[in-house]
Order: structure tokens, then C-alpha cells, then sequence
């Protein structure tokens, strides 16, 4: 087992699946604190790297598209100290660090994983009942409806309509923007049949954002939704509305021996670069070919 222990949190890796805990130090950000410890599975991970400083360095993880619903939601738009799949490492435990990021490499170098987009969610999402208040409102998710209400900031047009209730099954899709500059953001969500170009500040399916503390938790709403729509990629027949089409066999063929090609690829990449040596990439060589 592989583990790293910081102020900014820890990082355990059994083999399996890497368990992501927050510290409690008070640099640590609200959102990861209220995200709570994060169990990725191996096969979500498209890699792992560290990056050393003067004074402090930087481990991150690398997911596979479309495996996590917290990024799906945000869309790589959650801030450096809000981002979960980071951990600051102080300059003495640089050596632990580099240890831990071989076994991981290790790891999916035997697992064969493979750093393609994903089909389907692979981490949960957040946990439910959950409510996040910041900028015009309060927005709260059971599993099955969205709540949204509304404060003494909100804009009156908007206000007037009072609180919502949005069934999951309405709801198409979900956005998360943080606030950039003078650019306020939005937590929004697109409701079937009331589609609208409307700004977040007269959206009644929208709260606005003002770049304040609190307004990274409304990213874990976005995620606890996201993680129960359809994945982005789910294949969907367009004449029957929701029924899959089956896959034809050749294309699946097809789809896995050119996974195995881009594969040989990005292992050739890794022993140019020196991370794989002669022996570990001839046997990592020989075990894809099998499979082709």
C-alpha cells in the first residue's frame, strides 16, 4: 500500500482504488471538505503525475473522460484549491510522492488500463439529501427533485414566481459556471420544454453567482444531479427517442483493436520517455498483443 500524508489531506493507494481524504488544515478548501473522502477505482484513472516546486510541489490525478460527475458538471472550470484530484506535497516528502506516483503507474500498466473516454459514470457523485446556499438562492437535491428558493437578493421578476421544484425526470441537462471577473456565474438547470437564453439573474430555473465563498458547493448539487441523467455518451435511437441500438459486432471489434493499436502507441510513448524500462515494456508489449 502506498500512502502520503499532508496538511492538505491523504492520498492512500491499495492496489484497487485510491482513497482521496481532505485534510483539516484551514487552507483546505470549503468544497473539499464538504465532498469528504473520494474512492476512485483504478479504472477510472488516465494517469498521474507530480510536479515539484522550490518550496512546495503539486500530485495530480488524471480521470478518464466522462468518468466523474463532479468534472462532468463543471467542465474543468473548478479552481485549483477546489479541485479534489490535487494534493500539495511540502518539499520533504517529495521522495514519498514520487513512490507514490510509480505505483499507481505500475498498477495501470498491469491492469492494462486503458485512458479513453468512458461510457458510464465510474464515481458516484455526491451524497444525497444535499443543500448549497450562495448568491440569489438555495438550491437542494433528494435524488429525485431539485429545489430552488430564493433570498432578499434575488431579482424580483424572478422572485415573484416563489419557490421551484424540478423532477429529475424534467431535467435535461445541468451547468455550473463559477464567476470570472466581472462575469457573474450560475448554477443552471435546462428543464424539458422550457429551454430559455434568459440571463441566470431572470432564469427562474437558475441561481446566480457572485464569485463568493460558498459558490464552489453549488458544483456538488450540479454533480449529485449529473451522476443520475443519462451519461453524455449513452447512445440514444433518435427515432425511437430512448431506446439504445444495439451494437454490430464488427464494430466492436473494430472499436477494441483500435484501442489495442492506440495502446501499443502510448507504451512505445512511455519507454521513449523513460518512464517504462526495456524489460516492463516488453512484457507490457507482449500482454496487448496477446489480446489482438
Amino acid at each position: 500500500m502506498a500512502e502520503i500524508i499532508q496538511r492538505d489531506g491523504t492520498w492512500a493507494f491499495d492496489g484497487d482504488a485510491l482513497r482521496l481524504t481532505p485534510g483539516r488544515d484551514k487552507n483546505v478548501s470549503l468544497l473539499r471538505k464538504t465532498l469528504g473522502e473520494l474512492a476512485v477505482p483504478l479504472g477510472a484513472l488516465a494517469g498521474v503525475s507530480f510536479e515539484q516546486g522550490k518550496k512546495t510541489g503539486r500530485l495530480r490525478l488524471r480521470l478518464r473522460d466522462g468518468a466523474d460527475p463532479l468534472l462532468q458538471a463543471t467542465g474543468g472550470k473548478l479552481a485549483e484549491p477546489n479541485d479534489p484530484y490535487q494534493l500539495t506535497v511540502e518539499s520533504d516528502r517529495y521522495g514519498v510522492a514520487e513512490y507514490f506516483v510509480d505505483e499507481v503507474r505500475n498498477a495501470l500498466l498491469l491492469d492494462q488500463v486503458p485512458s479513453d473516454p468512458v461510457d458510464g459514470y465510474l464515481l458516484p457523485g455526491p451524497s444525497v439529501p444535499l443543500s448549497a446556499s450562495a448568491g440569489d438562492g438555495t438550491a437542494s437535491f433528494d435524488g429525485e427533485q431539485v429545489r430552488l428558493e430564493w433570498n432578499w437578493k434575488t431579482e424580483d421578476a424572478k422572485a415573484a414566481a416563489g419557490a421551484r421544484s424540478l423532477a429529475l425526470g424534467d431535467i435535461t441537462a445541468v451547468e455550473w459556471h463559477p464567476a470570472v471577473g466581472l462575469e457573474n456565474g450560475c448554477l443552471r438547470f435546462v428543464v424539458r420544454g422550457a429551454e430559455t437564453k434568459a440571463p441566470p439573474k431572470y432564469d427562474p430555473n437558475s441561481v446566480e453567482l457572485w464569485g463568493f465563498k460558498k459558490d464552489p458547493l453549488m458544483a456538488l448539487v450540479a454533480a449529485a444531479v449529473q451522476a443520475r441523467l443519462p451519461h453524455p455518451t449513452a447512445p440514444v435511437d433518435q427515432e425511437r427517442g430512448k431506446e439504445p441500438r444495439p451494437a454490430a459486432a464488427s464494430a466492436s471489434a473494430e472499436a477494441d483493436h483500435d484501442a489495442l493499436l492506440r495502446r501499443l502507441r502510448e507504451l512505445g510513448d512511455l519507454h521513449k520517455e523513460g518512464v517504462l524500462t526495456d524489460e516492463e515494456f516488453a512484457l507490457a508489449k507482449q500482454a496487448v498483443l496477446r489480446r489482438m
